[in-house]
């Protein structure tokens, strides 16, 4: 990939940018893709007061489930899909905000063990168990979902002479709720699977653009994002967990350009 986007630069940066006086022409915009990611150990608190469980699996891995490997042969909606809306400020052009959503799935790798503490039935708790989706099974498989609005800094690298593929740097940092799917399995019981507002998120992102004409652009992204939920729905009871997300993420967009003023035409001979 690397080599790829060094190919890509060169062959830009061969065909000159010096005639282009302003590479910052793109202003609103709308892309969809697809996304990778992989997710940091976390602990999952569960409290169930009516049974008097208040315990926790400890450092559980968690793993993603892409869906885009079987891209036509089901909904586009089903993998794990992006979508983002942006305008950059027309008075500061390389400054702009963004509206974005990363549809992720993660589910708590089934078949690990996991080290659970606190108290079960009212009694003290401390053990080792294995991860079986009949008894323990968690997921936000329908999904995660980080909703961010970001605050966006872009920089022009190289293009070609005529402007028709420029080539960018983008950085974005932001916050914003979480909507996840709860699905889950607790000592046996299961919940009402369903969405719900479920706590927090910041992330930052790093992206590479290149715009084709003054309409299409393609996106590489790298991103982490931080996740913190609460009052997730369980049986008869509530839980919480945050964890680290390591995303690779790549868009096709549209983009609508800055409208040129209309210079008056002056009515004198």
């Amino acid at each position: 990939m690397k080599k790829a986007l060094t190919i890509l630069i060169t062959a830009l940066t061969l065909t000159g940018n010096a005639q282009i006086t302003n590479p910052y022409t793109s202003r609103m915009y709308f892309s969809w893709g697809y996304n990778k990611e992989w997710y940091g150990s976390s602990t999952i608190k569960v409290s169930q007061p009516s049974q008097g469980n208040n315990f926790q699996f400890n450092n559980v891995a968690g793993n993603d489930r892409i869906g885009w490997d079987k891209l036509f042969q089901h909904e586009l909606s089903i993998p794990q899909y992006n979508y983002r809306f942006g305008f950059f400020l027309k008075k500061h052009p390389s400054w702009g905000f963004e509206f974005n959503f990363d549809h992720t799935k993660y589910q708590m790798t089934p078949g690990q063990y996991a080290h659970i503490t606190g108290t079960l039935g009212g009694r003290n708790l401390d053990t080792n168990m294995v991860i079986v989706d009949s008894v323990n099974f968690w997921k936000l498989n329908n999904g995660a979902n980080f909703f961010l609005f970001n605050v966006m800094k872009r920089f022009y690298i190289c293009g070609t002479k005529n402007g028709f593929l420029k080539f960018f740097n983008l950085y974005k940092i932001g916050i914003g709720p979480l909507v996840p799917h709860t699905e889950n399995t607790i000592m046996g019981h299961q919940n009402n699977a369903g969405f719900q507002f479920g706590g927090l998120n910041a992330g930052i992102e790093a992206s590479y653009r290149l715009e084709i004409s003054n309409y299409v652009f393609l996106d590489l992204s790298q991103k982490v994002d931080y996740a913190n939920y609460w009052g997730l729905n369980v049986y008869e009871g509530k839980a919480k967990q945050s964890f680290f997300t390591y995303e690779v993420i790549g868009t096709l967009g549209i983009m609508l350009p800055y409208r040129e003023r209309k210079k008056p035409v002056d009515g004198n001979m």
